[in-house]
């Protein structure tokens, strides 16, 4: 099979196509013929050696496709199912990969390869976010960072499915349209100086009851100071660099502020809830309210380039790579 894989670490150009062995499921295990692998910037990282990783490695952690071989005492899926799923490890530029069928998700009909493929990691993110770490209410109030990004777009439209009040941060014109077009009822700018008092003036004073901050180092103050009494903040990134230690009186005087950083994986681990929490994606992609954007599309022995548009902030929406 055609698989990316990478002997050192460095630039886009360590991605190479190579030609492997199909890899071939053992005691519990799926094999996946791959119609679409999703990217996602962490695989810059492992790539640039950032998150070291041992080598050779084929990159990619999230895919979707057909079942094409099972292995012994395989019963969830049978050769022939359309599955997807997000892996914790690597494997997924590749034209087949093999998975645990507890880590892998039967796809229904109205979810494409592509659809799933570009927001299985992202959207069960979200999932996590708004239903279980912070169990968002309609008529609450939200604010959410980076809204234009792949996790911050389906965040909007979720948190307005359910009913609440989103307040978006972006940090130019151009993305703020991007969160508004989503469904965001408030934008505010990164540039305004004083964008925390003004989060907290949107709310007429009290401040909102969440706060989902994927930004880290650059908003985490913002946030903290942008909540209500009893309010959350839910950090689950830092794009800009991580946050900075707190007091835990800061939470105190804040007005007994709660603080966490979730995983997806650890919200994931057991599969009866890696299905409900599939279920209740595709149920809001099902019904529209929860749309999904692929802005381009590699072939997978183009990852390098891929790679290449991804850091020059040339992608807008999912990437995918077609083996």
């Amino acid at each position: 099979m055609l698989a990316i894989q990478i002997d050192r670490t460095g630039g886009p150009e360590v991605l190479e196509p190579k030609t492997l062995p199909d890899p071939e499921p053992g005691p519990g295990q799926i094999r996946i013929r791959h119609g679409a692998v999703g990217l996602n910037f962490v695989e810059t990282y492992q790539r640039s050696g950032l998150y070291p990783m041992a080598l050779p490695k084929v990159l990619g952690q999230e895919a979707a496709g057909t079942v094409d071989a099972v292995g012994e005492g395989v019963t969830r899926f049978h050769v022939g199912d359309r599955a997807g799923y997000v892996s914790g490890s690597s494997g997924a530029y590749a034209e087949r990969a093999v998975i645990d069928e507890g880590k892998a998700v039967k796809l229904p009909d109205h979810v494409s390869d592509e659809d799933a493929a570009a927001v299985l990691l992202k959207g069960l993110t979200v999932e996590m976010l708004v239903r279980r770490v912070y169990p968002l209410k309609s008529g609450q109030t939200a604010l959410v960072h980076a809204a234009a990004g792949g996790v911050g777009q389906l965040l909007v439209q979720w948190a307005k499915a359910i009913g609440a009040t989103v307040i978006a941060t972006a940090g130019s014109a151009e993305k703020l349209k991007i969160a508004s077009a989503h469904g965001a009822d408030h934008l505010v700018s990164y540039a305004e100086a004083d964008w925390a008092d003004r989060v907290r003036a949107l709310t007429g004073g009290p401040g909102v009851q969440v706060a989902y901050d994927g930004v880290g180092k650059d908003t985490f103050d913002g946030s903290r100071k942008s909540l209500a009494k009893r309010g959350f903040l839910v950090l689950y990134g830092g794009a800009s660099g991580p946050a900075p230690a707190i007091d835990p009186l800061a939470l105190m005087r804040g007005g007994s502020l709660y603080l966490t950083r979730p995983t997806l994986f650890d919200y994931t681990a057991d599969t009866a809830e890696l299905d409900a929490a599939a279920e209740a994606l595709f149920a809001l992609m099902r019904g529209g309210k929860l749309k999904v954007a692929v802005g381009q599309r590699f072939a997978l022995k183009d990852a390098a380039d891929a790679h290449r548009a991804l850091e020059g902030r040339r992608t807008t929406g999912s990437t995918l790579l077609i083996p």
